[in-house]
């Protein structure tokens, strides 16, 4: 009977180290290297910049952003991120807004953002720079509408090569 407690403890410790192994390997890189913080551009103006799947992504209430990684191999490189905006029932800006972006900011939208003043700027306002928004999350203060930005990064296209 001693040589069974002994084999079930051994098992028990291989399990805990394969599960603790799954979950580091399973575990989103932004995870581990997350960067995101706010710019602020003036005394009133400024954004986010978050990463998918951030801790900040889910305390901005910005975590359904319609973002697609990279290096999905399904995807070949082709990926996108997106830029959130949340407006009260008024639609007015009620919050900085947040680019989701996986890797550098483009400076195109980051001129266009730094530029909208929360409190002030209207949804038909971000609708004149940035076009109709591709979805819209209804919230308890009001709600969040998206735009997805198609990116390509080459480093992540296989081509379908490995």
């Amino acid at each position: 009977m001693r040589i069974q407690a002994v084999d079930l403890t051994t098992s028990a410790r291989w399990f805990m180290a394969l599960v603790l192994l799954t979950i580091a390997t399973l575990a989103p890189a932004a995870w581990w290297d997350d960067d995101s913080h706010y710019v602020q551009v003036g005394p009133r103006t400024g954004y986010y910049i978050v990463r998918p799947d951030s801790r900040l992504s889910y305390q901005l209430g910005v975590g359904a952003a319609p973002t697609t990684d990279t290096a999905d191999p399904l995807h070949h490189g082709y990926g996108a991120d997106a830029l959130a905006f949340h407006f009260n029932y008024a639609a007015i800006l009620s919050a900085p807004p947040a680019y989701i972006v996986q890797a550098t900011p483009n400076e195109f939208y980051t001129a266009r953002l730094g530029s909208l003043i929360p409190g002030r700027t209207t949804s038909r306002d971000v609708e004149a720079l940035f076009g109709r928004p591709q979805s819209r999350e209804r919230q308890s203060d009001g709600f969040v509408t998206y735009y997805a930005i198609q990116v390509y990064n080459p480093f992540e296209d296989s081509g379908g090569r490995r």
